[in-house]
């Protein structure tokens, strides 16, 4: 029997070798490990690559102008201009437009629609210019800010390309001299980068669709003024094919447009301008689509209110005689259109220029001055005297006297130095006032007779010598009348002694 010590040696030496076949096993389990986990890094690596790849690719599907810009695939833009190309093919006049209201023509309606049709696709235009703008702008940053317009921004882009030397490009079919310049210099210090395959291939196909959208809105444009002297003849030669479907369309046909007074079809079209942080002085209120016409553009600034109202009057009549197909050629329209041009005449005319009148011949009879008794009567009231001036009158350095009245008191000036007699005004004899002869008889009536003697009259006579002396006063005078009969009879000294 073996003992208890070589029992467990035994299990010792067991224990041993399970201890290193374990840790073998270990070890070929971790290589195994590592090789399995090298593998999949591999293909790890190899997917996210791949991934890399799809996701590079659908970004760039995803920023494709095709899906910003659907306005061209769209089906109501695609049944419009399939309908405008099929009534271009029909060459219709006006004979054949019937005389039912115009919104029950058939063709009335698709005009209405293309017309609207013409403002979407200003704003899609926009978007796409947007669109080239930041795609562009990697290669030539500074064009944007030199080339304002969307259509031409696009042709210029579509001309420069992806050119080493954008110099060496012939921009004069497109800009103007002096933009060419400007351009040509910029280009040469631009801190653009020539642009990958795959971002040009999206800029031209941007470039392209601008153009399509461009040749889209001409087609109906051209459609709407062509059609329009079919449904309004009149009011098209009034303000123009153009702005007379822009105001049908704001009115919501020809018989709503008819019902609008003229004071109010001049604000149609009339839109509010946002201009925040620039200067709303040059915007004008009330200027809608007719402000904005050729008619009305081609006039001086300060007179197209004035030929804004001429011509929104006109507009209304001659859109309700296009209602009631009065005139279907048009005649009643061009006759009002010649009414405008002459009343824009007649206001640009200058102001008649004013004649130099000759002088009158000169009056050389006696002059009529205001004058009469009255007038004379109240001069000599007021007229100056001598009192009165020597009183106005003051001697130098010398107080004049002064007389009081109460609380004041009035200098008498020169008049205390005057010697002699003062003699106030002489009457005129002339200006004197008669006495009525109806008054003068009734004076003489009163007075007492010049032969009788006044009952106040004495005989007594004082003097020095005999007192009192009773006297005859009839003889006195008998003796001074003799006495003057022997000196002056014959009206000068009768007797002279020698």
């Amino acid at each position: 029997m073996s003992s208890l010590a070589d029992e467990l040696a035994a299990e010792l030496d067991f224990s041993d070798n399970e201890y290193h076949s374990t840790s073998e096993n270990e070890e070929d389990v971790k290589v195994e490990d590592e090789n399995v986990n090298d593998a999949m890094d591999v293909d790890n690596e190899g997917k996210q690559k791949d991934e890399d790849r799809s996701a590079t690719s659908s970004e760039i599907q995803s920023d494709s102008i095709h899906n910003i810009s659907k306005f061209l695939h769209n089906k109501q833009t695609r049944e419009i201009i399939e309908r405008i190309d099929y009534f271009k093919s029909r060459n219709r006049e006006g004979s054949t437009m019937s005389n039912a209201p115009t919104e029950d023509d058939e063709e009335y309606q698709l005009i209405v629609n293309a017309n609207s049709l013409t403002a979407d696709i200003d704003g899609e235009i926009q978007t796409v210019h947007k669109f080239i703008r930041d795609h562009y702008a990697a290669r030539f940053p500074e064009l944007e800010s030199l080339v304002l317009n969307p259509m031409d921004y696009a042709r210029t882009v579509k001309a420069l390309g992806n050119e080493v030397d954008l110099t060496k490009v012939d921009l004069r079919p497109i800009l103007p001299s002096a933009t060419v310049m400007v351009v040509s210099v910029t280009a040469t210090t631009s801190s653009g980068r020539i642009l990958t395959s795959e971002e040009w291939k999206l800029t031209e196909e941007a470039c392209d669709t601008a153009f399509e959208l461009d040749n889209v809105k001409r087609k109906i444009i051209h459609y709407v003024e062509s059609r329009m002297t079919l449904i309004a003849p009149n009011l098209s030669n009034v303000v123009g094919s153009s702005t007379a479907a822009k105001l049908l369309t704001a009115a919501g046909g020809l018989t709503a447009f008819c019902k609008i007074p003229a004071c109010n079809v001049q604000v149609l079209g009339n839109t509010k301008k946002t201009n925040t942080g620039f200067s709303s002085a040059s915007i004008e209120r009330h200027g809608g689509y007719i402000y904005s016409s050729e008619l009305v553009n081609a006039v001086p600034l300060d007179l197209r209110r004035k030929v804004t109202k001429i011509i929104a009057a006109k507009a209304v009549l001659a859109a309700r005689i296009d209602s009631t197909h009065s005139s279907p050629n048009g005649d009643a329209g061009r006759k009002m259109r010649e009414d405008i041009n002459q009343k824009i005449e007649k206001l640009q005319e200058p102001p008649p220029s004013k004649s130099t009148k000759a002088l009158p011949v000169p009056d050389e009879g006696p002059k009529k001055r205001r004058g009469g008794k009255r007038v004379r009567r109240q001069k000599e009231a007021y007229a100056m005297t001598e009192l009165r001036a020597a009183r106005n009158r003051m001697a130098f350095g010398e107080a004049e006297d002064e007389v009081e009245y109460g609380d004041e008191t009035e200098g008498l000036g020169m008049t205390t130095k005057q010697v002699g007699k003062i003699r106030a005004s002489i009457a005129d004899p002339r200006n004197k006032v008669k006495t009525p002869k109806s008054l003068k008889a009734q004076q003489q009536r009163f007075q007492a007779p010049s032969s009788l003697t006044s009952g106040l009259a004495t005989s007594l006579a004082f003097t020095p010598v005999q007192g009192i002396e009773l006297i005859d006063p009839t003889v006195a005078a008998e003796r001074v009348k003799k006495a003057n009969e022997k000196y002056f009879g014959d009206g000068a000294f009768s007797i002279v002694k020698k």
